[in-house]
């Protein structure tokens, strides 16, 4: 059964990045096969990972919407939705990914999103891990998944309008009806010492600090001449700072 590592927060606090830097931990320490779900309609996993994404998800079902009578002859409509779906797969050597996209238009989408809900079921299924990195309001997760999520990381920069964000969104999560196995917060561009007033607001939401990554000057460089996440050094601030995260959590 694979696990499920969720990561959300508010958009540009570095959630994309440290879903990335997962992947590249889990790859270098051999706990393949890894599949990344990019489930923010702002798609940018792909890019961090170094994959330019040309089709998604999403496209498939508007595609699909659009002329649902399109069916290749012979092939009914369930085969040529999951034909479609095993073409959008980009499949890399260390990992693979899957592009979620955009958000449905006007009109019922039940059908095709029931196939969706069930690809994604079975393809989760040869993993060990998925990776999925969320919108704030995280409705692609309970509405493609089966709602099982292992680790949940609540990403924030060191801000309180960051961190609030995340207070919104652990208030969201019954809601959603998801199962978290356990969650935490995560710290981006944090300073060696985090503020009284910070640390109170932390202490209101009722979760831990799972780890804090300081602010990289190589995340900028490797974004900059778009280069892949994957092939940062071992001793980069932000790598190291993830990979401690990711031994403590996954031992507990």
């Amino acid at each position: 059964m694979s696990k499920v590592i969720a990561v959300a927060g508010k958009g540009g606090v570095g959630k994309t990045t440290l879903a990335a830097l997962m992947v590249r931990y889990l790859t270098k320490n051999n706990l393949s096969p890894v599949l990344a779900v990019d489930a923010d309609p702002n798609s940018n996993l792909g890019e961090t990972l170094g994959n330019p994404v040309t089709k998604t998800v999403g496209d498939i079902r508007e595609n699909f919407m659009k002329d649902p009578q399109g069916v290749p002859s012979g092939m009914d409509k369930v085969n040529y939705i999951e034909m479609m779906m095993n073409q959008v797969l980009i499949e890399e050597k260390e990992y693979d990914l899957i592009v979620m996209g955009r958000q449905e238009g006007t009109g019922c989408y039940c059908m095709v999103n029931n196939i969706l809900h069930r690809f994604m079921e079975e393809l989760s299924k040869d993993y060990k891990y998925l990776v999925v990195d969320n919108e704030a309001g995280m409705e692609h997760l309970s509405r493609r998944t089966s709602g099982n999520v292992d680790l949940l990381f609540l990403v924030t920069d060191y801000s309180l309008r960051g961190l609030r964000a995340v207070k919104r969104i652990h208030g969201l999560l019954d809601e959603l009806k998801l199962t978290i196995g356990s969650m935490g917060i995560v710290v981006t561009r944090a300073p060696e010492k985090l503020g009284q007033a910070f640390l109170a607001e932390v202490e209101d939401i009722g979760l831990p600090i799972w780890g804090t990554i300081p602010d990289d000057g190589d995340l900028m460089d490797f974004d900059m001449e778009r280069k892949s996440l994957m092939d940062m050094k071992d001793n980069a601030l932000s790598v190291h700072a993830t990979d401690t995260i990711m031994e403590k959590v996954l031992k507990n």
